[in-house]
């Protein structure tokens, strides 16, 4: 099999613009047998990824989907929506683990260079609140083409991340995290993130 053709699981982050089409997307993830979880979230892009994703939205559906290309025929629905869909492709699960609470808090980071995944993951797991981790790839879909190309779409890390507090102090706990690593001798940036509202499925 290539490697084109490899279904790979991951995440969704669709715009939800209160839109007849965004209704019935919401409605058809609640029934899919290829999302397993689905949250209504607010997404916070940070001043190094603005620049690239000028047409962000303040809501979005965040999905873990089974297959990106049943994703893929999916978000065609949303296609005429002014916002940018985002999709992460997972295709290395670097660890998932029982931690107190429930997730509340999705961040989505960037690497600049080819660094050693197994030592990211390292540094990561010594952060108790992190409940998953994986590295993947992603696509963006859009009426309109980006003003700039993104390019560490191939270097994506997203991370889940369980507490009981604020968003401020999650964020806080984030962006911590980052700084740790960065002081190892690796260099991760926070893309966007996204504070879990709601959880419909």
């Amino acid at each position: 099999m290539s490697e084109l053709e490899l279904v790979r699981p991951g995440y969704v982050c669709a715009p939800y613009m209160h839109t007849h089409e965004s209704i019935e997307l919401k409605e058809s993830w609640k029934d899919s047998k290829n999302i397993e979880s689905m949250f209504f979230v607010t997404g916070t892009f940070s001043a190094d990824s603005k620049p690239y994703f000028t047409d962000t939205a303040n809501h979005y559906l965040l999905a873990k989907f089974k297959s990106d290309q049943e994703i893929a025929r999916d978000i065609e629905s949303v296609h005429s929506e002014p916002k940018r869909t985002f999709v992460f492709d997972i295709r290395d699960d670097l660890f998932e683990r029982e931690v107190e609470g429930e997730t509340n808090f999705v961040s989505i980071y960037y690497w600049e260079y080819n660094d050693d995944a197994s030592e990211i993951a390292s540094l990561l797991l010594r952060r108790e609140k992190i409940a998953r981790a994986g590295i993947g790839s992603m696509k963006t879909f859009s009426p309109q083409p980006p003003r700039f190309d993104f390019p560490y779409s191939n270097n994506i890390v997203v991370i889940e991340v369980a507490s009981e507090k604020s968003y401020q102090s999650v964020n806080k706990y984030c962006d911590q995290t980052r700084r740790e690593i960065n002081r190892r001798g690796f260099s991760i940036t926070n893309m966007m993130s996204l504070s879990i509202l709601d959880r419909l499925k």
